[in-house]
């Protein structure tokens, strides 16, 4: 700013504004810097039940793609695949084609459901334990911890000068982190491509460009987010601590901590007497352990996970001070007031939202299966000319074009039978077959194919504008059908 304009705003007469004059109190930052924070390893159940769901989860992610599936000759194999070059999602016995997305689209309907109704009953069980950036970070934690030690020794790394100490277990944490994150972006590639065919070709420089992108894209945002950002991915990147909100209420059950026992808080001496004072020793080892660096006894918290550690860092405590375990717990916001009216505790895990969510996920799923049960191998779409829309022959009769798609999603290959339910006087023919050849289609295995038909009306069989009519495919081996409604063009007025 010039000494003018300076001059100009300090002179009698002239109000800054509000906007102005909080900006210049103070400098606005558009990121916030990552402050550091070191989790102290946590012993107890929920810790246990944290490794095992890492376990299973990161077993699921990097080992599905080895599975195999026999879906008989020509047919790819693995069990799971995305194949966008074969236009197919294979999923075990079940076979996907682009015209079934609506399979998909249920998926997420019942996935977001599950949430949601996980959320009303149990808070933020998802981020604490099967979040992907959870367990990733998990997962570096851990590694970071092999190389640095546990909290305190981390500190006091970070804070002591450089040396060849500290460089290579610098070095050799992130170089693991990176091997891992390579290993997520190159698990990812695994699941759009025969996963044996591009681990051959990967590390050859013969894999499709986009093999090289995408696991590239994964391998950095896995570093990134779960290394360098992992706290902040929780609390600035996230939108679920936002939406958890309209999700929850005050009978779901959540990580809190028991003001009624807690409090008042204060350092306690061996055979020292509890009366008059509360269970919280204040040692703050809930803060120590938990991996968003806050204190669970401030109450309900934007950071917070709900991972649980903190019980287990609490009961711990406990367990040495000889009082009862649960002094952080899972517990509801109505439960905390009944105990400090003295009331005891009253669990209502059916409530109107949990009976919303749990209806809602049980048609859908219903739905879903019955559609899959349901589910047809031969389909047949029809779609009418429209340039000419109709041609009028020299003898009065009028014909139509069609051009006629059969999808085969059968193993083998299928002859049909090609008929017309509607007006027997249409006569009908297919491009490429002879007049007095029987309209049977052949249709490969997993396949869709495109016929063209012609369909001619005489004259004397035109009363009106356009007739409606069905076609319709029959299996000559197993009787299975197919039909689609379509309409004749006359032009009569």
């Amino acid at each position: 700013m010039s000494d003018k304009n300076t001059r100009a705003m300090a002179a009698p007469g002239i109000r800054k504004s509000k906007a102005e004059a909080v900006n210049a109190a103070d400098t606005r930052e558009l990121y916030k810097k990552r402050e550091p924070i070191y989790p102290k390893l946590a012993h107890g159940k929920f810790r246990t039940v944290k490794w095992v769901v890492m376990a299973v989860t990161l077993g699921i992610y990097y080992l599905v793609p080895f599975l195999r599936w026999d879906r008989g000759p020509d047919a790819p194999d693995q069990a799971v695949l995305v194949d966008f070059a074969g236009r197919r999602f294979y999923f075990f016995f079940i076979e996907i084609w682009p015209q079934e997305v609506y399979y998909i689209t249920g998926l997420l309907i019942l996935a977001a459901l599950a949430l949601f109704l996980a959320t009303a009953l149990f808070g933020r069980v998802w981020c604490g334990y099967a979040c992907p950036q959870t367990v990733w970070t998990d997962l570096f934690i851990w590694v970071e911890r092999a190389f640095e030690g546990d909290r305190n020794a981390r500190i006091k790394l970070d804070r002591s000068p450089w040396s060849f100490d500290k460089a290579w277990r610098k070095i050799g944490k992130h170089a693991v982190w990176l091997v891992i994150a390579l290993a997520t972006g190159g698990a990812w590639i695994l699941y759009f491509h025969d996963a044996y065919d591009v681990i051959g070709n990967f590390f050859t420089g013969q894999a499709e460009p986009s093999s090289y992108l995408f696991a590239g894209i994964l391998t950095f945002t896995t570093y990134t987010l779960a290394g360098t950002m992992r706290e902040q991915v929780c609390t600035y990147m996230c939108p679920w601590p936002r939406i958890q909100a309209a999700m929850t209420d005050r009978d779901a059950l959540n990580v809190t901590y028991r003001v009624d026992r807690g409090e008042p808080r204060g350092p306690h001496k061996k055979n020292e007497s509890w009366d008059g004072r509360g269970d919280c020793i204040d040692c703050k080892q809930c803060v120590a352990v938990c991996p968003m660096g806050i204190d669970i006894r401030d109450g309900a918290q934007l950071e917070c996970i709900q991972c649980a550690l903190c019980i287990d860092a609490c009961d711990d405590i406990m367990r040495k001070v000889d009082r009862p375990t649960g002094l952080i717990t899972y517990e509801t916001d109505d439960n905390v007031d009944r105990f400090q009216r003295g009331e005891k505790a009253v669990y209502k895990f059916i409530r109107p939202r949990t009976v919303v969510y749990g209806v809602a996920f049980a048609i859908v799923a219903a739905i879903m299966l019955a559609a899959l049960l349901n589910r047809s191998e031969l389909e047949l779409n029809s779609q009418r000319d429209r340039n000419p829309n109709f041609v009028i022959l020299s003898d009065g009769s009028v014909r139509n074009g069609y051009n006629l798609k059969v999808v085969n999603k059968a193993n083998e290959p299928r002859i049909l039978t090609l008929s017309i339910e509607g007006d027997p006087q249409i006569e009908t023919r297919l491009l490429g077959a002879a007049d007095d050849a029987p309209m049977q289609l052949t249709v490969d295995a997993d396949r869709t194919q495109d016929f063209v038909i012609y369909l001619t009306l005489p004259a004397s069989a035109i009363d009106g504008a356009r007739e409606t009519f069905n076609f319709r495919v029959t299996d000559t081996r197993t009787g299975e059908t197919a039909t689609t409604p379509s309409m004749i063009v006359t032009g009569a007025e």
